[in-house]
Parts: structure tokens; C-alpha cells; sequence
């Protein structure tokens, strides 16, 4: 894995594979790997030399119930077997049962030797409704950590591909919807810190993720976007029962907003040329024109159903 400054490039199928090693057998099952190291895995599977420009490995912890307990096995398998955690100007290290709430730092573990990049515990809220961040403590044999539920990630652990390693990682079109429905318009937060070399805005850098897998996906099967719909509506049916007609009737508003403004088009293609497809390089009209076809093919067609069944059960005409 060569090293670079603010962000390693790192092969999704060795830090699949180093994950795995060090992780007991039965709480595997309890992984699910997402972000950009995910979709390098779906598409580039066990091609060892293919890397993605990434520093944090996030793995969703699921189901919910189960979290607890599989993040301090997880902790302290991974720490016991040399992993050691990645401090912050902020948290320089594990909390104790001492440590106040608000200081105990989030499980972030770098492997044995390295130092450019960490994986990072996370799991989903407990019902739909818990869609905002919370911590829940974890009270490990290393020192007391936080585990991050966030609702907003909840799709990316809906039927996830299972990896030779017998950890799973997240299909790319559910997190292209979990980031749609997340970003629905253009905040102004910016990313705590630059990203390759750019104060980048947090909604663009997640909405340039969008654009990055749509382009892989095409690129890697012709017109699979159309198959897209289909499992979108049962994960969000599933997950967000009571919840998903409000949530999807604009799910392409953040993203339409985008590729209308060319500033924040532009800091989207930044973070796809230095991140995800740093590799490939595409130009900024192919990224462009594969978020539109993205929303035409499988955005439109889920706002519509929303939008129906809201008009039905509100007893209005189609």
C-alpha cells in the first residue's frame, strides 16, 4: 500500500482481507464494510493492485441489537491481535469509566505498521425514526470507546455482497440512495478537514460519491442503472416503513441542486478525481452526465411511486 499525504492509497481487497484475519469468526457476519472501500471491492473484487484514495474504513455493525456486543469483540480482538488506535488533536487516546461522555473517542484502529489509514466502528439507529447521530458506550478491555448509530446509513446494510473473506460489504446502490436521501439540498458544513488540498463542502463530497458509482456501475455493465429501481423501493420499504413516501417524493433534490451549480459541481469532481476514482479519472461531463442519467433511469421513477402513494392515501386522483 504506497503512502501519500492526507490520503493512502489503499487496496480494498487487502484491507478486506487484514479486516477479516483479525476478526473472530462469529461476529464476521455482524460486518458490513462501506464507503469507498466498498464499492473498490464490487468492482474491482480481489484485484489486489487496484486502490481507492482513502484513510478511514468504516464498517457498519448490524443488526442494531447485536452491536454492542460484536463492537467490544470486535475492539478487542482487532487490539489484542496488534491494531492500535489512531488519535485525534481531540481524543490522544482510549477513554475509562472516568472519562466524561462528551470525550470518549470513537473506536478508530489503524493495522499493525500502518499509520496512513484506520477502520472506523459505526452502526444504524434503532428504528426509523432514530435518523440523527447518537453514541452508545463501548467498555472494552483496551479502554472505553463510542460507537456512532447513525439512521442515515441504515440502507447501506440492506442485502450486502458477501466477500471470500466472510466479511460482507454494501451493495453501491444502496449507498448511492443512503447519500441521496442525506443530502437532499446543499448545506454549507464543510469537511473537518481539506480534502486533497480544498475546503470541500460535506454534501458535495458525499453527492460526488453518488456520481462516482453511478459512473462505475455503467462502466462496469451497461444500463444496470434501470435494474437499480426495483431494489431500492423494497429497501426502503422495508427500513423506513412507515416513512419512505416522504422521504423518497424529492429524493433527487440534493443532487439536481448540484449539477445546477458549477462550484459545487466542481468541488463533487474534485473529490471523485482524489478519492474513490482517482485511478480512472473521469472528466467532470462524464461524471455530469452519469448523474443524469442516474436521475432519469432510477431517481425519477422512485419519486414517482412516493409521490403516487401519497396522492392515494390522501384520496386525491393519479
Amino acid at each position: 500500500m504506497a503512502k501519500q499525504t492526507g490520503i493512502d492509497r489503499v487496496s480494498p481487497s487487502v484491507v478486506v482481507k487484514r479486516l477479516a484475519e483479525a476478526t473472530p469468526e462469529a461476529f464476521k457476519k455482524n460486518i458490513v464494510v462501506i464507503g469507498s472501500i466498498a464499492a473498490g471491492y464490487r468492482y474491482f473484487g480481489e484485484q489486489s493492485e487496484f486502490v481507492v484514495q482513502t484513510k478511514d474504513i468504516d464498517c457498519l455493525l448490524r443488526p442494531y441489537i447485536q452491536a454492542v456486543e460484536a463492537g467490544e469483540a470486535i475492539t478487542d480482538a482487532l487490539m489484542d491481535s496488534g491494531w492500535t488506535y489512531a488519535p485525534t488533536d481531540e481524543f490522544p487516546e482510549p477513554g475509562t469509566l472516568d472519562t466524561p461522555d462528551d470525550q470518549v473517542p470513537v473506536v478508530r484502529l489503524n493495522p499493525p505498521g500502518e499509520t496512513g489509514w484506520f477502520v472506523e466502528l459505526l452502526t444504524v439507529g434503532e428504528s426509523e425514526e432514530n435518523f440523527d447521530r447518537e453514541f452508545i458506550p463501548l467498555k472494552t478491555a483496551h479502554g472505553v470507546f463510542s460507537l456512532c448509530a447513525f439512521g442515515g446509513i441504515r440502507l447501506a446494510q440492506w442485502d450486502p455482497i458477501l466477500t471470500d473473506q466472510g466479511i460482507a460489504v454494501a451493495r453501491p446502490e444502496m449507498m448511492v440512495l443512503s447519500n441521496l436521501l442525506h443530502h437532499k439540498k446543499i448545506g454549507e458544513d464543510l469537511m473537518a478537514q481539506p480534502f486533497a488540498g480544498r475546503s470541500i463542502k460535506r454534501s458535495n463530497k458525499d453527492l460526488g460519491r453518488v456520481l462516482a458509482l453511478a459512473y462505475l456501475a455503467e462502466r462496469d455493465q451497461e444500463n444496470v442503472l434501470l435494474e437499480w429501481t426495483r431494489g431500492w423501493k423494497n429497501a426502503v420499504t422495508e427500513y423506513f416503513p412507515t416513512t419512505w413516501k416522504d422521504l423518497c417524493k424529492d429524493a433527487g433534490a440534493g443532487l439536481r441542486e448540484m449539477l445546477n451549480s458549477p462550484n459545487d459541481l466542481d468541488e463533487a469532481h474534485h473529490t471523485c478525481q482524489s478519492g474513490l476514482v482517482a485511478v480512472l479519472q473521469p472528466s467532470l461531463a462524464t461524471l455530469t452526465a452519469a448523474g443524469e442519467r442516474l436521475l432519469g433511469d432510477v431517481i425519477e421513477p422512485l419519486e414517482q411511486a412516493a409521490q403516487k402513494h401519497t396522492h392515494v392515501e390522501n384520496g386525491n386522483e393519479l
